[in-house]
């Protein structure tokens, strides 16, 4: 057992080079890819006024408070939202494959639909849908 973890070539190092590589491989090309971006940006002359310098927002200065709060409710309709889009990517391959799975798959998806509408039921009665 010892030989076939130790002995007879290289087997680990390999596996762990592979690994290295890849690892080399996934820094590499992001980093090559900021600095040809660097390299090859137009580089100012001199420096941009004041005007230039300020944040653009659609062409109109604003008035008051920039920072304004956004209500929780509109986080709430994303998440459920995201929570029945997530409900298609399930249900798309369980019907493409619906005559093959049988009975109790059939009974699996309802009950994950039954999870999801006590969802909604829960998200409707505590108004994360109401738009104000």
């Amino acid at each position: 057992m010892v030989s076939d973890t130790f002995g007879g070539g290289f087997k680990l190092l390999s596996d762990y080079s592979t690994i290295g590589i890849f690892l080399m491989l996934t820094m590499a090309f992001p980093l090559a890819a900021m600095g040809m971006a660097w390299a090859v940006r137009p580089k100012p002359k001199c420096k941009p006024d004041d005007e230039k310098l300020l944040p653009y927002e659609c062409g109109v200065d604003t008035i008051g408070r920039t920072w304004s709060r956004f209500k929780v409710n509109y986080f709430l309709y994303a998440l459920v939202f995201l929570a029945f889009d997530v409900e298609t990517i399930f249900l798309f391959p369980w019907a493409v494959k619906f005559n093959q799975l049988g009975l109790f798959a059939f009974i699996e998806m309802l009950l994950f639909i039954g999870i999801l509408l006590i969802g909604l039921w829960y998200a409707w009665k505590e108004g994360a849908l109401e738009w104000h």
